[in-house]
């Protein structure tokens, strides 16, 4: 090694020069390099910079240069000091789960219900950690209500990256989208990163933000985990291990209010459940008829038969119809005549109340919304419309607030103690995120209600019962 060694940041990976083969093979054995002919060196991605460092101090003994952030753009991110202005004093599991987090050396999951002030213990961290922070959420309202919130608690004006705004500052606010996109070119310049809602971050695209990201200390913030072990495994290696768990059940009565939920059967009429099971048989006679030409077909494998015109004209003509039944069958679930009536009689029980309706699609959001003549929340609202309707929402000016998925996680929403739920997936973390939007402890210690409306001898009550596993559900139905 002639050459003094040094590392420096080049578009989401650390590049390392003037090393031996031998050396890295020695020296950084559980850092995953690869050697780039093109340049001349190593390489890996930027979220493995700590662990180069690390290695090379204690085998080098300071004899590198260390380049990674010292342009000079990121020389403002390297010192920074963040303010408290809170008047706030953290509950117990908050401290349980900020100790935690630096308990096991800042790198890892807290697993939070809705509700409970994830929020809180971010900020309290960042306040503590006292370094430039990069705060990843899923969506545009989300990346404005953080920056709202830190600005309250620290009084930084955080920069915002995404929406049309590209304001990098050492504290700034991005969405998963965005972060990915320009992690390349300011991934060097924050020494923590907090992912919010960190379910989202699983995916190969979004993970992106991560694996760029030369940030030390890395926080993790979701009320559920993935479902499959694959992904929570994913998580675990980009941000680092589960180290505070709360359970709804947990915090229920405490933290968070006290709860009840109330599953509603209702029926189709004469008219929907003949044409459900038309439907139904066209959908069986299909998946019949291709196991006889290959045994091992299953449902899942409709939609790539449907765009196989040329090899398979006739077979894929059948796909599409089939594919036209099945959704034509969700429809009737969804659209059912007695949900709409059941949900006129859960509006007469709760006419003093403020309540959020649950649907499994816009176009049946938007049919509550005309037939009731209440405000509804989509994912592709304008800015000024969303704000327009949740203040009103929080003002009591609206009653009754119709959403699909928009509502379903992240945005902070007023004290609201009743839900309706007539629709979804049969995901357990879309169960409890919507939940929790019910739980938020107020004032006057009221109990909140979810109620659940689903229509029998249907696929509704599978998905039904699907989400329902979870254990918030299973002791308060």
């Amino acid at each position: 090694m002639s050459l003094r060694p040094h590392v420096d940041f080049h578009q989401g990976t650390v590049r390392l020069f003037g090393l031996s083969a031998r050396f890295v093979e020695k020296a950084l054995t559980d850092v995953p390099l690869v050697w780039d002919e093109r340049e001349d060196c190593y390489r890996a991605d930027a979220m493995h910079a700590d662990a180069i460092r690390q290695g090379l101090e204690h085998s080098l003994a300071g004899r590198f240069d260390w380049r990674v952030g010292r342009d000079a753009g990121a020389a403002e991110f390297r010192s920074l000091a963040v303010n408290d202005l809170r008047q706030v004093t953290l509950r117990g599991d908050q401290q349980q789960a900020v100790k935690a987090f630096e308990d096991g050396g800042r790198r890892g999951l807290v697993v939070m219900p809705t509700g409970t002030g994830k929020t809180v213990v971010a900020i309290e961290l960042m306040i503590r950690c006292q370094c430039s922070t990069l705060v990843v959420v899923p969506v545009r309202d989300l990346m404005y209500q953080w920056h709202a919130k830190i600005l309250e608690a620290t009084g930084i004006d955080a920069g915002l990256i995404g929406d049309g705004v590209h304001r990098v500052s050492p504290i700034s606010v991005t969405t998963y989208d965005s972060a990915a996109i320009h992690m390349p070119r300011i991934g060097d310049r924050f020494q923590m990163i907090v992912f919010d809602e960190v379910h989202h971050l699983a995916g190969p695209w979004r993970s992106d933000a991560a694996r760029m990201s030369i940030a030390a200390i890395r926080l993790g913030l979701t009320a559920t985990l993935p479902g499959d072990d694959q992904r929570t495994e994913r998580l675990q290696q980009l941000v680092g291990p589960t180290l505070y768990q709360q359970s709804i059940a947990e915090a229920s009565g405490k933290s968070l209010a006290d709860y009840s939920v109330h599953r509603i059967a209702v029926r189709l009429t004469d008219d929907e459940q003949q044409r459900y099971r038309d439907y139904s048989r066209q959908i069986q006679t299909f998946v019949y008829q291709q196991r006889e030409f290959d045994p091992q077909f299953k449902w899942d494998d409709t939609y790539a038969l449907s765009a196989a015109t040329k090899q398979e004209p006739d077979r894929a003509r059948d796909a599409v119809i089939a594919m036209r039944a099945f959704r034509l069958k969700r429809q009737i679930e969804e659209h059912a005549d007695a949900k709409l009536r059941m949900l006129e009689d859960l509006f007469r029980l709760h006419c003093d109340e403020s309540v959020i309706v649950f649907t499994g699609s816009n176009v049946m959001a938007r049919k509550i919304s005309t037939r009731f003549l209440v405000p509804c929340l989509l994912s592709h609202c304008g800015k000024k419309e969303r704000r327009q309707w949740l203040q009103g929402f929080a003002e009591g000016r609206y009653r009754v607030l119709v959403a699909n998925r928009v509502l379903d996680e992240g945005v902070d929403l007023p004290e609201v103690k009743t839900a309706i739920v007539l629709g979804g997936l049969s995901s357990q973390r879309q169960a409890v995120q919507r939940l929790g939007r019910v739980l938020r402890k107020g004032t006057g210690g009221r109990r909140a209600k979810l109620y659940e409306v689903v229509v029998e001898d249907t696929r509704e009550v599978t998905r039904s019962r699907d989400r329902r596993r979870n254990e918030a559900y299973r002791q308060k139905r």
